[in-house]
């Protein structure tokens, strides 16, 4: 009886461990056909993507065209338009970013109102983009003074706070001298 016990028992480990292994070899095969179809998945998502950003590509003259005529294009739009085109995509970022030279006559016109501030900027190695993140709201609100705009300001109350700006003493002496000229 032991020895018919210990046979059945050693037939249930052995029908237990070819069923685990059944199951296990059942598991592997689901998931190696998973495995594959993921595979598959990804190469179809890799090839979409991929067809994707071809089409993007050819979209995107500054990838197309010369560094001179993209250059040549971005040159013809004015401040504000040229933000709004640098974070189109990261190709046109990077191409307005990087050039310089597309900021510079931007910097020029603002030099006409701050024309110290821009060449202390330009003295102490500012690239152009820089010099006109740091002066173009102070050129806005010093042209605003020295033109006149706030001449007939009583108080401080009546000062638009909104489009002030923090200015130096020697800009607060320009706009000074000029209000006395007038």
């Amino acid at each position: 009886m032991n020895g018919s016990v210990c046979g059945l028992g050693k037939y249930r480990n052995i029908q237990v461990t070819y069923e685990d292994n059944s199951l296990k070899h059942q598991a592997m095969k689901k998931n190696s056909k998973r495995n594959h179809s993921s595979r598959v998945s990804d190469l179809e998502l890799n090839s979409a993507d991929a067809e994707k950003e071809k089409k993007e590509r050819q979209n995107n003259f500054v990838e197309l065209l010369p560094p001179e005529v993209t250059f040549k294009i971005f040159s013809q739009l004015d401040i504000w338009s040229l933000c709004r085109a640098s974070v189109t995509c990261r190709s046109w970022n990077h191409t307005i970013r990087h050039s310089d030279a597309l900021w510079k006559p931007h910097c020029l016109t603002v030099r006409a109102v701050c024309q110290r501030e821009i060449d202390d900027d330009l003295e102490s190695g500012y690239p152009w983009r820089v010099i006109l993140l740091r002066n173009y709201q102070k050129s806005k609100v010093k042209h605003e003074w020295l033109s006149g705009r706030y001449s007939n300001i009583r108080s401080p109350i009546s000062l638009p706070e909104k489009i002030m700006y923090p200015m130096d003493a020697d800009t607060w002496g320009e706009i000074l001298e000029a209000e006395l000229e007038r």
